[in-house]
């Protein structure tokens, strides 16, 4: 059994969560968990540390062949080994697919509020962006988000390219079948090439389950981008790995000359990771570890519920994200400032991920019970003394 409740003290690391604000505030922003990562991972790392040779490495047939075993294994998606293309992470992952994608006249389709880099595309690439806003619904004082429909076959048509995010980050949301083959139609239709970023597709909370988009069927298989990575689920964000995997040979050989382009090499110690982290030798870990988020989820909910008035929120799905809504609250200005002068937390600040988030922060509980508790009791006495 792995204790959470325990975590290593990353003040006297170089880890930039800990390391960006002031020794007197308490991080809660970046998507980087303070779980030190599986035993199985760190042994194979010690492993290749005490051969002594660092020499470049490539991504071995070994490591497809995991890969596509896991994707068979979680979901039936049966793959070719041959369909997995290493990248050094999400973002340059889908930097890349936007490069062989998208023109200055054909952008990049979003669902805001959505994860930050996911804006970063139309600065890097100099191509217009769309948004397709969620539409928001509150029950009581929880936060819903649904699809837009005409606002994204209205942006679709201008797109080269639409980049979803499931889960969601910041929501928690793990869009329906019936939403995920709609907005495959659609984006099939209007010739765009689709992305889907399922970094956090193993973070489920609740007993949820997940099933990657290009599964549902052949024709969203030709059509997709597929990025995955071990980074958030086995907590090694810092090795740059990831996976994109593309079954259609022609679009994948347009990637991988992209990447060749680029020279996107992936570290030594990113491969030895993800070898370890999808072998399967991590997973009653990762059991553990989704058990504790969702307890977690359950105690930053009940906590907001009775110490805040005023203050909505999701109820993620997935993920280890919280996402609360202040408009409410009588905080003028940014919650973010607010909270950072007042609290001595560091959230991170709606406006970020897309218009739609003034007013929101984004809230990291991937930490242990008593750090989250410490930052929500910041949080609250900061409220109360508005």
């Amino acid at each position: 059994m792995t204790n959470f409740d325990i975590v290593p003290n990353r003040r006297n690391t170089n880890s930039i969560k800990w390391l960006r604000y002031p020794k007197d505030v308490l991080p809660m922003w970046v998507a980087d968990m303070d779980f030190s990562a599986p035993k199985p991972i760190l042994k194979a790392l010690h492993k290749a540390v005490d051969h002594g040779v660092m020499g470049y490495e490539m991504p071995t047939p070994a490591l497809k062949e995991t890969v596509a075993a896991r994707m068979d294994k979680l979901y039936g998606w049966k793959i070719k080994p041959e369909a997995v293309v290493a990248v050094t992470g999400i973002v340059s992952g889908l930097s890349v697919a936007a490069r062989i994608a998208c023109t200055p006249k054909k952008g990049v389709l979003i669902q805001t509020p959505v994860y930050n880099e996911f804006h970063e595309v139309k600065n890097n690439l100099g191509i217009p962006q769309l948004d397709a806003p969620l539409i928001t619904r509150v029950d009581g004082r929880i936060l819903n988000y649904k699809i837009d429909w005409d606002i994204f076959e209205k942006q679709v048509k201008k797109a080269g390219m639409f980049l979803l995010c499931n889960p969601h980050n910041p929501l928690g949301i793990i869009f329906s079948r019936s939403e995920l083959l709609k907005m495959a139609k659609i984006c099939i239709q209007n010739n765009v090439l689709i992305v889907s970023d399922e970094i956090h597709s193993e973070l489920l909370l609740d007993g949820n389950t997940f099933t990657p988009l290009a599964k549902l069927s052949s024709d969203i298989a030709r059509h997709t981008i597929t990025l995955i990575a071990p980074s958030k689920t086995f907590n090694v964000p810092g090795l740059f790995c990831g996976f994109a995997i593309i079954t259609d040979p022609e679009l994948r050989e347009r990637y991988e000359k992209e990447v060749n382009h680029l020279r996107m090499h992936v570290s030594s110690a990113g491969l030895i990771a993800a070898q370890a982290a999808f072998s399967g030798q991590c997973d009653g870990w990762l059991n553990e570890l989704r058990h504790y988020l969702t307890l977690n989820r359950n105690f930053l909910v009940e906590y907001v519920a009775e110490y805040m008035p005023n203050v909505r929120m999701t109820i993620p799905d997935a993920t280890y994200l919280g996402w609360l809504d202040f408009t409410q609250t009588g905080i003028v200005g940014s919650p973010y400032e607010f909270f950072l002068k007042n609290a001595k937390v560091a959230v991170s600040e709606g406006l970020i991920f897309g218009a739609e988030g003034e007013g929101h922060i984004r809230l990291n509980f991937g930490t242990s019970r008593k750090l989250l508790e410490q930052g929500l009791d910041r949080m609250r006495k900061a409220l109360n003394s508005i």
